[in-house]
């Protein structure tokens, strides 16, 4: 046994093995339900004592990201959505997104999405944000775009990109100075409201006013 081994041992025998790490690794990876758009997880990973666990996980079916986009006019407004969500039985006053499967590029998707779901596009695209959205549950990752000086969208495109038919979509329209207040608004009214909005408003008004 080498000089290392052997200290090793020498502090676990006298009760200092937790200060031992090992690298957590995910062991096992099981299919315990599928979907046409979700698939239900058992992960086992060694923890860093070296106990074999089990989280249970989802992730997204023939998906490669998440986009969403935060479309700000010329005139400093801002582009919100309402939307019907089934899993809450409510309105849901949101930022544009959608995901990425169809083979696009993260940007191509957020083009897509802004004018399927808006009926705006716009020519300038700024990579904001990156980021996991629920770790604990799902493998989802975000990528935000700051859209500028967005503009209503041709027929041509927007019947190139119309709504999907399953999407129950309002347009909200709102000054970027006020958003807040009009995000309350809706809240009083009972729709429930994104908490990644108030994150992504405060990252685009520092990227606005630079």
């Amino acid at each position: 046994m080498n000089c290392s081994g052997m200290l090793l041992n020498a502090l676990q025998s006298i009760g200092f093995g937790v200060l031992v790490k090992r690298a957590l690794q995910i062991i096992d990876r099981k299919i315990i339900w599928e979907g046409s758009f979700l698939r239900v997880l058992l992960l086992q990973y060694r923890d860093e004592k070296g106990e074999i666990r089990g989280w249970e996980a989802v992730e997204r079916v023939n998906c490669s990201g998440i986009v969403v986009i935060i479309p700000v006019t010329k005139e400093g407004d801002l582009l919100l959505i309402r939307q019907f969500r089934p899993v809450l039985n409510n309105y849901v006053i949101e930022f544009p997104a959608g995901l990425n499967d169809r083979g696009e590029t993260l940007l191509d998707a957020a083009r897509r999405e802004l004018i399927e779901e808006t009926g705006y596009t716009s020519e300038t695209f700024e990579l904001m944000a990156e980021g996991p959205v629920s770790s604990g549950l799902s493998s989802e990752v975000l990528t935000v775009f700051l859209a500028r000086e967005a503009l209503p969208a041709s027929p041509a495109l927007r019947e190139k990109y119309p709504i999907e038919e399953t999407e129950s979509i309002e347009l909200v329209r709102t000054p970027l100075i006020s958003a807040y207040e009009t995000i309350m608004q809706y809240r009083g009214k009972g729709d429930a409201v994104d908490l990644k909005l108030y994150g992504f408003i405060e990252l685009a008004r520092k990227k606005i006013n630079g």
